[in-house]
């Protein structure tokens, strides 16, 4: 069931499905919610399943200024307007920048906090460079030329040479989102600050979702970090770049019900 928040802070759209124990998927860059939907249809006969647009994707108008606190905000404010008081967040890539920010900013809304291919580092400067340039060719030849050069590297070569269908829709899923919103993500994944501290204070269980042939946020990156939190789930995939949610959707379903099953225990 969609939804939407219009007030004068925020406004934006998400989907809820299922009863019980919630649980917000967010998702990453150049995505909307719909990349969730498998695990959705898979997790909402158990839990309650939240997964917002993020401001500038899907159905969600994009908001000034946009930064990974601002769009943590904007997930505290979706909980606000369900009555939620404590979720599981878990979000993919930049949306794992998020549910680092509101781990940060809302600690005791939190039943369990998940980095799927995802990371608590800062941008490397060069990051930040590969980043400049990707906003360059974004402004002088538009959002598609950028898709089509980044997009194939999200995925591990095993998936582009089976089922390349999943490049492509990956694609025309970012091509929904205005050229100014993916530069506004660009800019704020830039700033953000390194949270590796977050996760060392954490007070409830972490879920770490890794893939071996992951270009995008590398399985060396993220190893020094399965051991910062107090409690952590790790499961590491074969065959998976950066799109596990597709590549691996039977196999990281199970492992987000798994993950609950733990928060509640």
């Amino acid at each position: 069931m969609w939804k939407e928040i219009n007030n004068t802070a925020y406004s934006g759209a998400y989907q809820v499905n299922g009863t019980g124990t919630p649980v917000i998927l967010l998702h990453g860059f150049p995505e909307n919610s719909e990349v969730w939907l498998q695990q959705q249809n898979n997790l909402q006969p158990h839990c309650c399943v939240i997964t917002p647009d993020l401001p500038g994707s899907g159905r969600s108008p994009l908001t000034q200024p946009l930064t990974m606190e601002s769009m943590a905000d904007f997930v505290h404010a979706v909980m606000l307007a369900e009555g939620i008081e404590k979720a599981i967040i878990i979000g993919h890539s930049m949306g794992g920048y998020i549910a680092l920010a509101f781990a940060e900013k809302y600690p005791q809304q939190l039943l369990g906090l998940g980095l799927f291919h995802s990371t608590a580092l800062a941008d490397t400067a060069e990051k930040q460079d590969a980043r400049r340039k990707s906003i360059k060719l974004m402004q002088q030849y538009g959002a598609e030329a950028f898709l089509r050069q980044a997009t194939p590297g999200m995925f591990s070569p095993h998936t582009k040479s089976t089922r390349p269908e999943l490049v492509e829709a990956l694609i025309q899923m970012g091509m929904h989102c205005r050229v100014e919103a993916l530069i506004a993500y660009y800019e704020a994944m830039m700033q953000r600050p390194d949270r590796k501290a977050v996760l060392a204070q954490l007070q409830v269980p972490a879920l770490f979702i890794l893939g071996k042939d992951d270009t995008a946020v590398t399985l060396e990156s993220v190893l020094p970090q399965l051991t910062l939190p107090g409690k952590s789930s790790v499961h590491i995939f074969e065959h998976t770049g950066h799109m596990g949610m597709w590549e691996m959707a039977k196999e990281t379903s199970l492992a987000l019900q798994q993950f609950v099953e733990f928060c509640n225990q």
